[in-house]
């Protein structure tokens, strides 16, 4: 089983309603809920772990897991809200309102994390759920658990600036965590952000230098490349008309994640001596998951058979 383990949220979308008024509809999203979601989707073994409210939004959560053949019985539950994002657009440009205080996906702590089992072969970890606490500091302790035990872990950090409040102690857990992590996957954005000004190689290579063994940069319409001590690929993006870019690197993630499995090198020993090939095959089916993705609205990844896997 790959586990994903980091925010679930529901978007309130704006709509209208039959009779003309103004209304919002719910949709289930989260950054680490769309990989889940993408890679119960690619056929892998997919879980979920996450603070999960036993509200009406955790039960749309949770049936929106299930349809993708994903199994959230790692899951925390409580009888805390769900956290919402209400989305209002103006010409097109959206801002958010977010209501995330004393949620069931905040207010997880160190002590309300469970045994993994032996099934568990990869974690995943990223998102905004890093930013706040305690949740953020528990998604730390057990990643940084999970690695010392020799599990293979990754994380995307998916840095959203106005969401930090606290810069230093966000950067000093991304620095933590990134230490622990075998694989690293950063936009090209979130790499300067992290690193500052320079060229793309230059600056994935400082990451490298942090304990990654493989470090992967999107780079939206160009393509994405990878990394390692020994080797640089780089695979270009599918040529695709854009509706929506909303959850292309998480489906990304996924589709890396995806050709791991599929190539029988989830472990900490198999990504430190990746081959050119096999960064190659991760990156393609990265941004082949992704490109589909970004050609219809909403977060959306396909289904293997989409990819004609």
């Amino acid at each position: 089983m790959i586990l994903s383990c980091g925010e679930s949220l529901i978007d309130m979308l704006p709509r209208e309603s039959a009779a003309g008024e103004p209304a919002f509809a719910p949709y289930p999203g989260g950054a680490v809920f769309n990989t889940a979601i993408a890679l119960g989707r690619l056929g892998v073994d997919a879980g979920f772990l996450s603070g999960i409210s036993t509200d009406l939004f955790g039960e749309i959560l949770e049936q929106a897991l299930a349809a993708s053949k994903v199994d959230a019985g790692l899951s925390i539950r409580s009888d805390r809200p769900t956290t919402l994002a209400f989305v209002k657009l103006v010409n097109g440009h959206a801002s958010y309102a977010f209501y995330d205080e004393n949620t069931a996906g905040r207010m997880i702590t160190p002590a309300d994390l469970p045994d993994l089992p032996a099934s568990v072969r990869a974690v995943f970890f990223g998102g905004i759920s890093l930013v706040v606490d305690p949740c953020g500091g528990t998604y730390e302790a057990l990643m940084l658990r999970e690695s010392a035990a020799g599990r293979l872990c990754m994380i995307d950090p998916n840095i959203r600036p106005g969401f930090i409040r606290d810069e230093a102690a966000y950067r000093a857990r991304l620095e933590r965590m990134l230490g622990a992590a075998d694989i690293v996957k950063l936009s090209d954005e979130d790499l300067r952000w992290l690193m500052g000004p320079g060229e793309i190689d230059a600056l994935a290579r400082g990451i490298l230098a942090q304990g990654p063994k493989l470090v992967l940069i999107t780079e939206g319409a160009k393509g994405a490349r990878g990394i390692s001590a020994a080797h640089e690929v780089f695979v270009p993006a599918n040529k695709v008309e854009v509706v929506d870019t909303v959850g292309a690197g998480d489906t990304f993630n996924a589709g890396v994640l995806a050709a791991l499995d599929r190539a029988g090198a989830l472990s900490k020993a198999q990504v430190a001596d990746a081959s050119e090939a096999l960064i190659r095959d991760c990156l393609s089916l990265g941004v082949a998951a992704a490109a589909v993705t970004v050609s219809r609205a909403g977060a959306n990844p396909p289904w293997a058979a989409e990819l004609g896997a």
